[in-house]
């Protein structure tokens, strides 16, 4: 992956969600980023001139003014150069997560213009290139976390979302389909709940799981009420991982995660953990015995 990978301001626009208007104003007036020029006068971007866009975005989104923005993420690019190992302060929670490279940034281009071609074809480049547990981490995680982001934000419609989404679910099932593992290895199984539909987070965990020796099954979206337990009583596994990224299944049938939690009960070689957001809400106010609330994924990946 070459590093001086550079983009034209349209590029830069769509992957932003900046009008290229926007993006010369912000250059000219605060010095933040520095394009270069070619011949015709059309500017060239780079991959550190996205992710200084992005910081200050994400910092306005929290409420700082585009003045406050713009010092914050001055401040926090000139003390990571200055000193990598020293924690500042203003390496807190406000500023961006992690950099997207080159691959995440293709993709957001590719994801906004819905080319599904061209989506499967960096994933699997991007695959090949870190490997899967980097692969995981460094460009399907932030890839979903912008493209929620901009969904939310109302940047992209639900078309765009959705085929962005679905390529990278598509290429986690094909990945963890073509895992080798050992037999006899433990087995964990990773379940959405009924009228969950998101089970991407559920892939994303069970390939870490791969990785870390496990045997895995998955339950699918929206599974039939009663087949949770029906499966995980046949084949006892170790862990069950059960996902809701709404509320609807527990508004759906108020009763669910009683039933989970008693069923949880009646196995006690297998350790259950209910994860994602309609998870973590519901269980503010319902807190179950048995099942372990995860609310991260480091919670779950032993």
């Amino acid at each position: 992956m070459k590093q001086d990978r550079q983009y034209f301001i349209k590029q830069v626009a769509k992957v932003t969600g900046l009008t290229a208007q926007l993006i010369r104003k912000w250059e000219e007036r605060y010095q933040l980023i520095e394009p270069k020029r070619l011949p015709n006068g059309y500017r060239l971007y780079s991959e550190s001139d996205v992710n200084t866009l992005l910081s200050i975005k994400s910092l306005q989104k929290q409420g700082y003014s585009i003045t406050e923005a713009v010092a914050l993420t001055k401040d926090h690019n000139n003390t990571m150069v200055s000193d990598a190992d020293e924690v500042h302060p203003l390496q807190t929670a406000s500023m961006p997560a992690s950099k997207l490279n080159h691959f995440v940034i293709s993709m957001l281009e590719s994801g906004s213009a819905c080319n599904e071609l061209e989506l499967v074809v960096l994933l699997k480049q991007a695959f090949h290139y870190f490997g899967l547990n980097a692969f995981l981490t460094e460009v399907v995680a932030p890839f979903l976390k912008v493209v929620g982001d901009k969904w939310e934000a109302g940047e992209w419609d639900e078309f765009q979302e959705s085929v962005s989404s679905l390529v990278v679910r598509d290429m986690l099932v094909q990945i963890r389909r073509n895992f080798q593992y050992n037999d006899n290895a433990p087995l964990v199984i990773g379940a959405c709940l009924p009228m969950e539909q998101h089970e991407i987070p559920v892939h994303f965990l069970l390939l870490q799981l791969l990785l870390k020796g496990w045997k895995t099954f998955l339950i699918g979206a929206s599974p039939a009420p009663g087949s949770i337990e029906s499966l995980v009583s046949r084949l006892k596994p170790r862990i069950v991982l059960l996902s809701a990224s709404t509320t609807l299944p527990f508004e759906h049938d108020p009763e669910l995660l009683n039933k989970l939690d008693r069923f949880a009960g009646s196995m006690p070689a297998t350790v259950f953990y209910m994860g994602g957001e309609g998870a973590l809400e519901y269980a503010k106010k319902h807190v179950p015995e048995r099942i372990i609330i995860a609310r991260n994924m480091e919670e779950v990946i032993i």
